[in-house]
């Protein structure tokens, strides 16, 4: 493999060399793939592997870690596929540290080049090749200033070029500035050497005396941009070119999406701080449109200071940051936070509500790494952090990167409490999304305790009836439910909505959202009829104020019927599922949910030929078909085909996969680590399973604590294994356990608590006591008449198991009590 890292201070041309190696390279067709990658930090590197993976693999763009793995792992030379030649640039990387575990691997057809300013060891080795990469020779200089120029028709004298090229010291990025300039204003080279000279005496005159001059290079580099700017600021439309690249220097420079720099705000600083000393003075008063303002991005273009590239919107303007640096040195304090702050206001009105294009989200989040690098004083003097970097936090964790969306609010958290003290709003605002992510990222029991600590601070601080106390409250309500806690979260539910704080009114959507949490948490914690009653009042309400086909709408119709089944009627989910289908096909995601309803509850009622039917139904669509494959609904609904085909392939890759991913202690990891275990007994290993949850169940008790409803499950899936693994005493005796532990935890009329009576009374009898079984069903019958109703289906299970073993017993000659007949 051939694998090089350009190092050398900033101007050099690093990029420029790669640059042109990369086009060659692509344009003799040496190379099948190309990724280019500005590497300024970790994140920019893995985000960039994760968009090659879906571009090229068809990764999934919101799971940018699995994306860069499979990435690097397609890159692994393979035996028995089709050759494939890459080449993998990391342009301007900032830490050496930031590619640990991130190089692009050895491969025989593959090529990975770095440009960077850093000489550290861990550049080398590995087959690593470090190249220095330092001015140009003064023959390169002088050679280069001709070339540019003789192809605009401009000679000089050779004394003359080799004097300029030495002015500038040799340096590549000063040079492509100058020779921009001569050729536009059409300067002889001895007259842009006076104005060089002057320019570089004034620049040293604005200097204190007790202070040195910065490197020469820097200073070079701010003479000739300031030139560079002044003539720019001379082309149509005259006097924005100094106001839009002041912008572009808080930005990123490796790209900054054309929205970004033709936003409101930032044709209005364009407007407001357009310089006089243009020579286009007829439209000075004029507010300056979207179209002035890429006009005066091409004419910054057209004089070297940025490369404006309109055919990649997202990443349109790039700057260098040594011209950023001249930029922003040019500017007083006060200018530089005004302006810091118009990029964040540009940066806020560019970002969609609703972030479709991943691509576009990277670059913005970028941009915010850039300017809160660059300036992140002045993102807190409206007493308050800029909304952007709130939104940058919540960008991350809705993209799927939780880990850094926690890292995010993590720092804004102490950044806030710092800057503004622990009881500003802002700073309460900050800890509130870090305790959202952490859950999000599966610590349910973490998010609920930094939950009730911002609780308690809040109500000392805001006071209990503030609107973000309450909505603190809400959100505690709903991790207590994700924590295990159904029944504590119900009750949160109904003390919110009871509170006479709570003053947003019935037909707020805040307000149906907690109506709508508190119906699924009364089904959660066993009272199916009580959530679907709760849906029945909240359905009529969604409808007038929502609408009939808002999103809310459909699922709490879905909803709805889903608890009526689960209460025993599943009439309703069969008008649904007829009315879906009639409304919007067979094929359509609503349709295809009521479809998997329906087959469940089906199945729990042991209608052996409604599952059949619903799931061959069910089956028969391609995921495909529906509207959109990737967005996240319709990959829920896929998602939910794979699973019902338990025995595919793809479904069992796809949960190996979540447990590598994300590591077999994470919660999402174990309800993948269930399913697997759960296939290796349909299989056929009955006794494979009980092993996998055995060992499933000791990290769900540690993760998760021992009265977590999926740990209880975990052991209900244990206790049945073991009966089909032949162990029928074993799993009465394990049943018996988790019955007392289910009794303390979720109460002896839960559901799951009457479903384990039904397991411990069948297997009493599988193991031979009759008797023992007949004893037991008749006490659950009366149970669950009592709480179900005699129609339900698991009601109606047990008078049959309860009618079976009164037939097996009579066979066996013994009496049959007449109640019973």
């Amino acid at each position: 493999m051939l694998s090089q890292v350009l190092t050398g201070t900033g101007g050099v041309g690093k990029t420029q060399l790669a640059a042109d190696y990369a086009r060659t390279a692509w344009d003799s067709g040496s190379v099948d793939v190309l990724v280019w990658i500005s590497a300024s930090s970790r994140s920019a590197i893995t985000n960039g592997y994760a968009q090659a993976g879906v571009e090229v693999l068809g990764a999934d763009p919101t799971d940018t870690e699995k994306a860069t793995r499979e990435f690097l792992a397609w890159l692994e030379p393979k035996t028995g596929t089709k050759p494939c030649r890459w080449l993998v640039v990391l342009d301007d990387l900032a830490d050496p540290a930031d590619l640990r575990g991130l190089w692009p691997p050895a491969s025989p057809r593959g090529r990975t080049l770095v440009t960077t300013r850093r000489r550290d060891a861990a550049l080398t080795g590995a087959g690593r090749r470090l190249v220095h990469v330092g001015l140009f020779m003064p023959w390169e200089a002088a050679a280069y200033l001709t070339e540019v120029l003789a192809a605009h028709d401009h000679t000089e004298p050779a004394e003359q070029i080799n004097a300029l090229a030495a002015d500038l010291g040799h340096l590549p990025l000063a040079l492509a500035q100058a020779a921009a300039y001569l050729v536009d204003a059409e300067l002889a080279c001895a007259d842009y050497r006076e104005l060089f000279a002057d320019r570089m005496r004034k620049l040293a005159d604005l200097l204190p005396e007790s202070s040195s001059l910065p490197d020469d290079q820097a200073v070079t580099v701010a003479a000739t941009w300031s030139l560079s700017i002044e003539r720019a600021d001379q082309l149509r439309p005259a006097g924005l070119a100094r106001p839009m690249i002041q912008l572009a220097a808080m930005l990123d420079p490796n790209g900054i999406p054309a929205t970004v720099l033709t936003s409101q705000p930032a044709l209005a600083h364009v407007t407001e701080h357009r310089t006089s000393n243009g020579t286009d003075s007829t439209h000075q008063a004029a507010p300056v449109s979207a179209e002035d303002a890429v006009r005066a991005l091409r004419a910054l273009h057209r004089l070297s200071l940025i490369d404006h590239s309109p055919p990649t919107p997202h990443q349109a303007v790039r700057v260098h940051q040594l011209i950023q640096r001249a930029t922003r040195d040019a500017l007083t304090p006060d200018q530089h936070d005004r302006v810091a702050l118009t990029a964040a206001d540009a940066l806020s009105a560019a970002w969609p509500d609703v972030e479709r294009d991943t691509g576009l989200a990277r670059t913005l989040r970028a941009n915010v790494t850039a300017l809160t690098h660059t300036a992140e004083d002045a993102l807190y003097l409206r007493s308050a952090p800029h909304r952007v970097l709130f939104r940058a936090g919540r960008s991350l964790g809705q993209a799927g990167q939780v880990t850094d969306a926690i890292a995010h609010f993590d720092r804004l958290t102490e950044a806030t409490r710092h800057r503004l003290g622990p009881d500003h709003t802002h700073a309460l605002g900050a800890r509130n999304m870090l305790a959202r992510w952490r859950g999000e990222a599966g610590d349910a029991a973490g998010a609920v305790a930094a939950f009730e600590e911002l609780l308690a601070d809040q109500e000392r601080s805001l006071g209990p009836d503030h609107i973000d106390t309450l909505m603190t409250r809400r959100a505690l309500a709903g991790w207590r439910g994700e924590a295990g806690d159904a029944a504590g979260a119900a009750a949160a539910f109904e003390e919110l909505l009871a509170d006479p704080a709570w003053l947003l009114g019935p037909d707020s959507p805040d307000t149906l959202a907690v109506r709508d949490e508190l119906a699924r948490w009364r089904g959660e914690a066993g009272d199916a009829a009580g959530a679907a009653a709760a849906l029945e009042e909240l359905l009529p309400d969604q409808e007038r104020v929502m609408g009939p086909d808002h999103p809310d709408t459909l699922n709490t119709e879905f909803n709805l019927a889903w608890w009526r089944g689960a209460a025993g009627d599943t009439a309703a989910l069969e008008e649904l599922l007829a009315d879906r289908a009639r409304a919007l096909g067979p094929d359509h995601l609503h349709t295809l949910i009521a479809h998997v309803g329906l087959a469940h509850w089906r199945g729990d009622a042991q209608d052996a030929t409604g599952p059949a039917a619903a799931l061959k139904e069910l089956l028969a669509p391609d995921p495909a078909r529906l509207s959109g494959p990737d967005l996240p609904d319709n990959l829920n609904a896929r998602n939910k085909l794979a699973r019902l085909r338990s025995d595919a392939a793809a479904w069992k890759k796809q949960l190996v996969d979540q447990v590598r991913v994300l590591g077999p202690g994470h919660p999402r990891a174990l309800v993948a680590r269930h399913e697997l275990a759960e296939l290796r007994g349909k299989a056929g290993d009955a006794a494979g399973a009980v092993a996998a949850f055995q060992e499933l169940l000791a990290d769900r008790t540690r993760v998760l604590g021992p009265d977590h409803p999926d740990t209880l499950l975990t052991r209900y899936e244990i206790a049945g294994w073991r009966a089909t693994a032949g162990d029928a005493a074993g799993a009465v005796a394990a049943f018996q356990e988790l019955l007392a532990a289910e009794v303390r935890v979720l109460g002896p009329d839960h559901p799951d608590t009457l479903m384990t009576r039904y397991e411990i009374a069948g297997w009493r009898g599988e193991a031979g006591d009759g008797a023992g079984a007949l004893a037991a069903f008749r006490e659950l019958l009366i149970d669950q008449m009592r709480v179900l109703g005699p129609d339900h289906p698991k009601t109606l299970s047990t008078r049959r198991a309860l009618t079976e073993w009164q037939m097996q017993q009579a066979l066996m000659d013994q009496p049959i009590d007449e109640q019973d007949r």
